[in-house]
């Protein structure tokens, strides 16, 4: 959808999205059929479906935002707020809000998938933290060494990643708690040197941590739904 910005065609599905996509239709379809077949007496796999549902279109949701942002960060070339032009600065807003949407986005298809996660491997993760995100989820599976052939993997993603999500992480927790993360060197450099002119956030290092942080949920995806197609195999 949001291709047509930049004139482009349609998203074609390739390489790791399309993977972690195919992973969750599939667990989806083999829900259907579940339920189709009378085995949901109790409605619980359909609540897991209406989940899978959900996360494959926060998924759609993200990758359009981090694709955006990304096409409007590579036409930034201004070091400073007040070198932008006009028409930069039009750019630079177009891509705050793309990549603030996005990195928005992507800590709340995580923590979605930790809800779902609790759920179909029965978990419990509430009884030690009423509200819980993803992290919290495979935190507490590793102390109680749960279902170790999903979240030993999950773990490596996490450490491998970590960098880059503890960064990000910082920016999402100013954004929704203190103030726009984009601001934030605005006020560190007014308190170094008022008069001086404001420069731009490190933009090629946040570009570079949200596309290692959708090579993670990409991953993450798809390692969860495989495991939870072969759980409900069994």
């Amino acid at each position: 959808m949001l291709r047509a910005l930049f004139g482009e065609p349609p998203r074609k599905l390739e390489g790791k999205l399309l993977e972690a996509m195919q992973a969750m239709e599939r667990y989806a379809a083999l829900l259907n059929k579940q339920i189709a077949g009378g085995r949901d007496q109790d409605h619980k796999l359909r609540k897991y479906e209406i989940y899978t549902l959900g996360l494959i279109a926060s998924l759609d949701e993200l990758e359009q935002s981090h694709y955006v942002a990304g096409k409007y960060a590579a036409r930034i070339k201004a070091a400073t707020i007040e070198a932008l032009t006009p028409e930069e600065r039009m750019v630079y807003n177009r891509y705050v809000y793309f990549d603030k949407n996005a990195f928005i986005r992507l800590f709340s298809l995580l923590d979605k998938l930790g809800t779902l996660m609790n759920e179909y491997l029965g978990l419990q993760t509430e009884r030690v933290k009423p509200h819980f995100s993803y992290f919290t989820v495979i935190r507490s599976m590793l102390h109680r060494n749960q279902y170790p052939e999903l979240n030993l993997p999950l773990q490596e993603l996490k450490e491998h990643g970590k960098p880059a999500m503890n960064r990000l992480r910082k920016r999402r927790n100013t954004e929704i708690h203190f103030m726009n993360s984009e601001m934030q060197d605005d006020l560190r450099q007014s308190h170094d040197a008022y008069s001086e002119q404001h420069h731009l956030e490190n933009i090629a290092q946040q570009v570079d941590d949200m596309n290692q942080m959708m090579d993670l949920v990409l991953d993450t995806l798809k390692l969860t739904f495989h495991h939870a197609y072969r759980q409900m195999r069994k």
